[in-house]
């Protein structure tokens, strides 16, 4: 993943969906978690404030977080800042780093290991989704259009990038509707992009291509939150 205001009025219309897209997209994020973390549970903080109450942090779960010990977590992060030429302890110290949440400290040590294998795709991925999460939406972009210059065809990264346009201040929603319309000449009953997308059409207050969006939401899946809250207006 971290998304924005959905249904139920325009407030409420955009307030409604929310809780159904917020999901869907967190279940769409593109990060591989390798380690887990214990202990912290407490001590981490909301992570995209678009998240509505309650929801699970991004890139990780509830259970992720009460297995592995305290210890194991501080040494794997000191041992990156020993090692700073070892690229996989800078990526295990990284992903630490993102599932507690800490996103400034896991883009430094992404940064590293993309300077220590730079043409490796996942630390790329990985800076884009870190800034996502910490809602600097432009620094997602640059790093989401990195990779996508490698891997043009990653449905779900090119959605990512149009949630950039559609989530930061101000909004281009007519960008975020090009790169959703992109990932769905890749894949065209691809269930996030279309719910991201009728959602855009929806914001842009563009009735007749949000209804086409959301019919083709519900073949795709009938009981999407958006289809559902469609049906309940």
């Amino acid at each position: 993943m971290s998304k924005d205001k959905l249904f139920i009025g325009i407030a409420g219309v955009v307030l409604g969906f929310i809780i159904g897209f917020m999901f869907a997209n967190s279940v769409n994020r593109t990060v591989s978690e390798n380690q887990q973390i214990s202990g912290l549970s407490n001590s981490i903080p909301a992570s995209n404030s678009n998240l509505p109450p309650d929801h699970p942090p991004i890139g990780t779960t509830a259970d992720s977080l009460q297995t592995a010990p305290l210890p194991q977590v501080t040494e794997a992060i000191e041992k990156a800042k020993q090692q700073p030429e070892s690229f996989e302890a800078q990526m295990t110290a990284a992903d630490l780093y993102y599932q507690i949440q800490r996103f400034e400290d896991a883009v430094k040590f992404y940064l590293n290991a993309s300077r220590l294998r730079p043409n490796e795709l996942e630390p790329v991925i990985k800076l884009g989704n870190a800034y996502f999460d910490s809602e600097q939406y432009e620094e997602a972009e640059k790093w989401y259009l990195a990779a996508l210059k490698r891997t043009p065809d990653d449905i779900n990264v090119r959605t990512d990038l149009g949630l950039t346009f559609f989530l930061r201040t101000p909004r281009d929603i007519d960008r975020a509707i090009k790169e959703y319309q992109s990932s769905l000449q890749l894949v065209p009953d691809h269930e996030i992009t279309l719910q991201n997308l009728a959602l855009a059409y929806l914001e842009k207050n563009d009735k007749e291509n949000e209804q086409k969006t959301i019919e083709r939401l519900r073949v795709t899946n009938p009981n999407n939150p958006v289809v559902l809250k469609n049906e309940g207006k």
